[in-house]
């Protein structure tokens, strides 16, 4: 299969693009730059060149694919919703370019759509009011797509992908316990995140691409919900720092902009994606993967 990936050369992207093409597939990926584009080369893969708000390079290489898989997403915190709104209209234009053709669409959302405070599950449509606002009008207009001749399927990811060169939401408390000199969680700690190894996902991702239903919600949380409070014990450990609790009222001067994450109680159920696809884990958990001590090296 000829598969266009956009988001190819990041952290998750790179994973996708070795685990699709150990499988078999040829792989297109989106390159924003010479560097993106000879990354891509060197993995066996071919580069398209363009960017997330470039519609029509978008528009060309979903035409020309057997299927596509989305990763690219604007991770800067600071317009939050313009990078939504740059999301659903790459959804929207790649949607249409495959509109009718029964071909795979693999869409990545997060956990973090779902209503806090319970077991989310596959079956769980997103929450309006969840904390992850932005993923929600692309989610939904992936699942959308099912009617109009597409096999879209959603990848809701945990808040923490990890493994070695992670550098999301994990290192970024990792970076607030060594500036703040402690390390912390937010009340009693007991709020659970989800998380996967990178390597986990990547699977995932190709399992989705080859088999997903039209319209599935897919869960790739390899660990349902781990404490924050034991995630903050390990880092306090490793940087030989107090584990302390901090308000709500005083997250934000600790954690910054990953304040209200660092509060969301969110476990996530993946029973449902392991028996329709039979994806598996075999990577490990996010504490062993702590334990391991790359992610406090340097």
């Amino acid at each position: 299969m000829r598969v266009f990936v956009t988001g190819a050369t990041g952290f998750i992207g790179s994973a996708v693009v070795s685990e699709l093409i150990d499988a078999g597939h040829q792989v297109v990926g989106l390159a924003r730059s010479d560097k993106a584009a000879a990354s891509l080369t060197a993995a066996g893969a071919e580069a398209h060149r363009g960017t997330l708000d470039d519609l029509d390079s978008l528009r060309s290489a979903a035409a020309a694919s057997d299927g596509v898989i989305h990763l690219a997403y604007m991770h800067d915190f600071s317009e939050y919703a313009r990078a939504g709104t740059a999301d659903l209209r790459a959804v929207e234009t790649i949607g249409a370019a495959l509109d009718g053709s029964g071909k795979p669409f693999v869409v990545t959302s997060g956990t973090m759509v779902a209503t806090p405070g319970r077991l989310a599950t596959e079956e769980d449509a997103a929450d309006p009011k969840a904390p992850a606002l932005p993923r929600i009008a692309s989610e939904n207009a992936t699942i959308a797509l099912a009617e109009h001749g597409v096999r879209s399927s959603v990848v809701r990811l945990p808040p923490s992908v990890h493994g070695p060169g992670d550098g999301g939401f994990v290192p970024t408390v990792i970076a607030s316990a060594r500036d703040k000199g402690v390390s912390a969680f937010v009340g009693d700690g007991a709020n659970r995140w989800p998380a996967v190894h990178r390597l986990d996902a990547a699977r995932l991702f190709r399992l989705a691409l080859e088999a997903a239903p039209a319209g599935s919600r897919l869960h790739g949380a390899a660990d349902d919900g781990v404490a924050f409070r034991d995630i903050a014990e390990v880092i306090g450990r490793h940087l030989n720092l107090p584990v302390v609790s901090v308000s709500g009222e005083e997250a934000d001067a600790h954690f910054g902009w990953l304040a209200a994450m660092a509060s969301t109680d969110n476990p996530a159920s993946s029973d449902l994606t392991r028996k329709l696809l039979g994806w598996d884990p075999t990577h490990p958990t996010l504490i062993a993967d702590l334990e391991e001590g790359h992610y406090f090296e340097g």
